[in-house]
């Protein structure tokens, strides 16, 4: 795949604490799947709906891909799109940018503006 930029959604206190460690681990499910669940910017919208529906707060990092990208393979998910799972923590100093993500009057995302 050639996406130069992934993304990963996590709640601030998550953020929070992968900052204070310099590493993320990953949420409960990262853990139990053996790696960390990434989006493209096409499947972002998608993973929000389905995986943070109601959920405020949120962070949104930009990973680029080059620096992880000996640990990371894209593999199948929802009726074969491919998806960025990294198999390796990710360091805080990989994240190249966050963004807040909050919900709209709605209970929509709304995603950064270069992102919609």
């Amino acid at each position: 795949m050639n996406e130069q930029i992934i993304y990963r959604v996590l709640g601030s206190d998550e953020w929070a604490e992968a900052l204070s460690h310099g590493e993320y681990l990953g949420a409960p499910h990262d853990v139990a799947d053996g790696f960390i669940h990434f989006s493209t910017r096409d499947t972002l919208a998608a993973t929000l709906a389905l995986h943070y529906a109601g959920r405020n707060h949120l962070k949104l990092l930009h990973v680029p891909v080059e620096p992880i990208a000996a640990h990371l393979k894209w593999e199948p998910a929802r009726g074969g799109t491919l998806f960025p799972h990294l198999y390796a923590r990710l360091s805080v100093q990989d994240v190249f940018r966050v963004d807040d993500v909050r919900l709209d009057e709605n209970d929509v995302h709304v995603l950064p503006e270069d992102l919609r």
